[in-house]
């Protein structure tokens, strides 16, 4: 993709650097945003604000460093029963998230936002997924496999994990990380052309 000004993805995910080449965004550079995540999430009162509050911010964070830059800000949450599920801390807690996914439906959510010449704009993509139930020897099997603890919800489903999702409802990509149909309307909306 040629473009003007040079493209900033504001996080460190492998998923979401895979991701941008998809869409035809080949040459961009990769500068964590470095927020406190706790501290703006105190004051969210849903998921989806939590995760486009998160996009945002990352993509501020980045774009205060780099005005002249496209920044691109993401956060993504695995949320069942009104819970978020981050990260996995360790072993346990990553046992404990499939379990309580396992023969369950859970959303996952993604928030994005892009930065151009003073203008952020943000959306959320929410994805409805279904696990078919788990053994605690499917779930063991797959953290020594793929060790989950850099992904919401201890799973990825790029990966083993897609051998226990039965069905999705909504953006595959979402799921990964990264929205790419509302990422590439968000480029639209500033005017950044894609194709």
């Amino acid at each position: 993709m040629a473009m003007e000004r040079h493209v900033i993805l504001a996080s460190c995910s492998p998923r979401r650097r895979e991701l941008l080449p998809r869409i035809g965004i080949r040459d961009f550079l990769v500068e964590e945003a470095q927020i406190d995540e706790a501290a703006l999430s105190r004051d969210c009162s849903s998921c989806e604000e939590t995760v486009t509050v998160l996009a945002a911010a990352k993509a501020r964070a980045v774009a205060a460093r780099h005005p002249e830059a496209i920044v691109i800000g993401a956060d993504t949450a695995v949320t069942v029963d009104g819970h978020i599920l981050g990260k996995p801390a360790g072993r346990e807690e990553a046992q404990g998230m499939l379990r309580l996914l396992s023969g369950r439906e859970h959303q996952v959510m993604s928030g994005v936002c892009v930065y151009r010449e003073g203008r952020f704009l943000c959306e959320c993509e929410i994805t409805s997924v279904q696990f078919r139930p788990l053994t605690d020897r499917e779930i063991d099997a797959y953290i020594d496999a793929e060790p989950p603890f850099d992904k919401a919800g201890a799973y990825g489903i790029q990966g083993l994990a897609a051998l226990f999702i039965e069905r999705i409802n909504g953006d595959y990509y979402t799921v990964m990380g990264l929205p790419l149909f509302r990422l590439g309307n968000l480029f639209k909306r500033l005017d950044i052309p894609l194709l």
